[in-house]
């Protein structure tokens, strides 16, 4: 595979994570340096994460772009880091990820092996031993899994840990829609339309990456709503399509109503028993439940919260 590549790391408010994260992208072996570039974007309304990326960029073997994008939101950052970004391919990792060594060549491998446009690798949750309840839940909510195998895959996953063909971008510099800004999901959005252009994606099980969730998620209660939220997806996606999939989003809607009476009452019976695994049925109820609820005055906001 030739060609340069972008390695974007959008960041708001986590000057110890984005070190991590930063750092890791930095130590990748495998690939000359001289085609590579850090861009990390800032979605704080000041500039906090530049004393970050200044220090961080002293000793990179390769350029590192700060970007500040004041305005708040996923997808507002995301493609400022795009615009900016000059590489043919684009790897995002998200600022609360850690990148082995191997990381960004095992995506690039499988990139050329099947000539993909997209290529996704898997996230392997991490949460601090013996101090968080629902550690075994919250630590699997926090992963992606796929196949053992390399190869081309028939559905697509979220933004980190991935590998972008930039033209094969519906946009190459604005890919993202502000329509997600506030909610998430504007990488659902854009893997969907790529999808439904004949787009290639495929998996890489040697591109994994660590996930170390702020503190402040790794509770069962922001778990389900982000497990609502994931599950509103499918049916928003019918809602929004042109013209409207009516049948797909009955259809999601049934779906949904049954997986959350079904996995609702299974959380109920093992809250009552106390038994420790109660948080998976619980899970699977929520995302029933979004199947269902989908619309405006349920849509929760994870996003796009800057403060001045």
């Amino acid at each position: 595979m030739d060609g340069r590549i972008s390695i974007i790391i959008p960041t708001q408010r986590r000057p110890q994570s984005l070190r991590t994260a930063a750092g890791s992208a930095l130590r990748q072996a495998g690939i000359d340096p001289a085609r590579l570039e850090l861009v990390v974007v800032d979605n704080d309304a000041v500039p906090s994460a530049r004393p970050v990326v200044e220090e961080i960029a002293g000793a990179a073997p390769f350029p590192v772009v700060y970007v500040h994008e004041p305005q708040a939101g996923v997808a507002n950052a995301r493609n400022a880091a795009m615009a900016r970004a000059g590489g043919d391919f684009i790897a995002f990792l998200d600022d609360d990820e850690e990148a082995p060594e191997g990381w960004l060549a095992a995506l690039a491998d499988v990139q050329a092996r099947f000539d993909a446009d997209v290529v996704f690798g898997p996230v392997r949750g991490r949460a601090p031993p013996g101090t968080v309840r629902h550690r075994a839940y919250l630590e699997r909510f926090f992963s992606r899994e796929g196949p053992d195998a390399a190869g081309v895959i028939d559905h697509y996953y979220g933004c980190g840990d991935s590998f972008i063909r930039r033209a094969a971008l519906p946009d190459p510099r604005r890919p993202f829609s502000p329509v997600r800004n506030h909610i998430g999901g504007e990488d659902d959005l854009l893997f969907g339309q790529m999808q439904a252009a004949g787009r290639r994606f495929a998996w890489a099980p040697d591109a994994w990456v660590w996930e170390d969730p702020a503190p402040s998620r790794l509770t069962l209660r922001y778990a389900i709503a982000r497990a609502f939220a994931y599950g509103q997806g499918p049916s928003a996606h019918c809602a929004a399509a042109d013209p409207p999939d009516r049948l797909g989003l009955a259809r999601w809607m049934a779906q949904g109503l049954v997986q959350a009476g079904v996995f609702g009452l299974v959380a109920a019976v093992k809250w009552a028993l106390r038994a420790p695994d109660y948080a998976f049925a619980l899970d699977r109820a929520a995302r029933g439940l979004g199947k269902t609820l989908w619309w405006g005055p349920f849509k929760i906001e994870f996003y796009g919260r800057s403060a001045a």
